[in-house]
């Protein structure tokens, strides 16, 4: 049996024979809806198994576990997306979701409506392929997954005595998707996650500094080798230990260097949301309308890509059905295309990118970012640093804000140097960067050969919906940018 059809024999076994449901038996839901006049509609039958593990001093706290499934039925006429969903997977409720989205459809409702299922939920599990063929999961056993946990710990605390807490969280999910077209198409996947964070916090003549570190992707437990959880625990040792001797960050306008990898979350918030489709559509985004001209310098290319192997914003379809892609959103500076679902992508005469993302069968779909990052160019870091005579090197991020509508943003950095004379000095505390997305990027002076994606562990929010990602960029130099500290 070929990875497509495993693919759709898993999710038939999950999804459809266990509650007696054939795909001949889903035409009828689809004639349900169509009594009232629909561009279009799908069915989305999701089933998932998660678990999450989380160690403190020493001692592994809290383990949870838990199974969801259900499906989602929408119908989307012009404009109007009508959508209910139920947590009982059978040809009633599936009934009761279609005959329930008719009646918003002609109401004229934009809201999701929960139609409730007549018996308990069908909770089974099983392992089967995915693209690697193991259940994350069931890949190691419980035990196993503490002492994870537990080398973790050791060796974050082995390699400096002044680490005086270490706190780790091991997470996994197995999930099987399903989706049924209006337009005669079925598809199917099979989605592993795993993810490992870990954070220290490191005293010293009275004062404490904290560093993390974690990664992971769509691939199972043993991903995490020894080497990996090394390398996990000494960037967040390492960030601590630097923290220890920062010192209060300058404020002012000044050159910034990011660094790469992570740093690409800025990318993501500032710039990636504003490439949406919807936000274009509507003409919320300072992008919209902007398609062929020059939005960035030249050099700086952006690109969003749901194909790469493993990765965690990576899918093998979208939620909708159609195949993930690389999509170039800007090239050399110039603004070429947006991401798109289906409905955004069919009010505006193009093709669908595959960036059509939900959260769970609850929620509807939105047009959303899978791994957004730009491309490398030519410069060397070194030779970045080197040209820099006042500024701030920021290696890495914590939190941030951004205004969809203007790409307004603050990011605070949680690892970040002073540069002089094109050196870096020292590391500094409470630098935050202040800027506006669509001006930072025509002030990219310079872009690193180094392109680095982050490790593993990014999760975006729009509309209240989550949903994994990753990002990721070379170094780059960006000039005149507001820097706010408190030296």
């Amino acid at each position: 049996m070929n990875a497509p059809d495993k693919l759709f024999h898993t999710a038939q076994s999950f999804l459809l024979a266990p509650h007696e449901l054939e795909i001949a038996k889903l035409s009828g839901v689809f004639g349900t809806m169509f009594t009232h006049r629909l561009d279009y509609a799908d069915l989305y039958f999701q089933y998932s198994r998660s678990e999450g593990w989380s160690l403190e001093e020493g001692i592994v706290k809290s383990g949870s576990f838990n199974i969801d499934q259900g499906v989602g039925v929408r119908a989307i006429s012009g404009e109007k997306t009508a959508f209910a969903y139920s947590d009982e997977i059978s040809l009633p409720a599936l009934r009761d979701a279609a005959q329930t989205t008719r009646a918003i459809a002609q109401s004229g409702s934009r809201h999701a409506v929960r139609v409730r299922g007549k018996s308990p939920l069908a909770r089974r599990e099983s392992k089967t392929a995915l693209y690697r063929a193991e259940d994350p999961l069931g890949s190691i056993p419980d035990a196993g997954k503490v002492r994870l946990l537990e080398q973790l710990e050791r060796m974050c605390r082995e390699m400096d005595p002044r680490v005086v807490q270490v706190m780790a969280s091991l997470g996994g999910v197995y999930e099987v998707i399903m989706v049924a077209r209006s337009d005669a198409m079925i598809a199917a996947d099979v989605r592993p996650l795993v993810r490992l964070s870990v954070q220290v916090i490191a005293e010293q003549n009275g004062r404490r500094e904290q560093g993390s570190a974690g990664g992971g992707g769509r691939t199972d437990y043993a991903y995490f080798t020894d080497e990996r959880l090394r390398e996990y625990a000494g960037r967040a040792v390492s960030q601590a230990l630097v923290n220890l001797e920062s010192r209060p960050a300058p404020a002012g306008t000044m050159t910034v260097v990011l660094g790469p990898g992570w740093p690409g979350v800025l990318l993501h918030e500032a710039v990636g949301h504003g490439l949406e489709g919807d936000f274009n559509r509507k003409g919320s985004s300072a992008f919209s309308g902007r398609i062929g001209e020059r939005v960035a310098s030249a050099g700086v290319t952006v690109v969003d890509d749901g194909t790469l192997p493993s990765r965690r914003g990576s899918l093998n379809i979208d939620d909708e059905g159609n195949p993930t892609q690389c999509t170039t959103l800007i090239e050399n500076g110039v603004l070429r295309g947006y991401m798109q679902d289906s409905l955004n992508a069919r009010l505006t005469g193009v093709r669908s990118t595959g960036n059509g993302r939900r959260e769970s069968f609850a929620h509807v779909v939105l047009p959303r970012m899978t791994n957004t990052y730009m491309l490398a160019g030519e410069h060397a870091p070194e030779e970045i640093i080197a040209s820099v005579a006042n500024g701030v090197y920021a290696v890495n991020f914590g939190g941030g804000q951004v205004d969809i509508t203007n790409g307004k943003f603050v990011f605070a950095a949680t690892e970040a140097y002073r540069i002089e004379n094109g050196r870096l000095s020292y590391p500094l505390k409470g630098a935050t960067l202040i800027g506006n997305g669509p001006d930072c990027l025509t002030r990219v002076s310079m872009v690193g050969n180094d392109l680095e994606l982050d490790s593993g562990v990014g999760v975006c929010g729009k509309d209240g919906q989550n949903v994994p990602v990753g990002v990721g960029q070379p170094t780059l130099r960006i000039d005149a940018l507001t820097v706010g500290g408190t030296g």
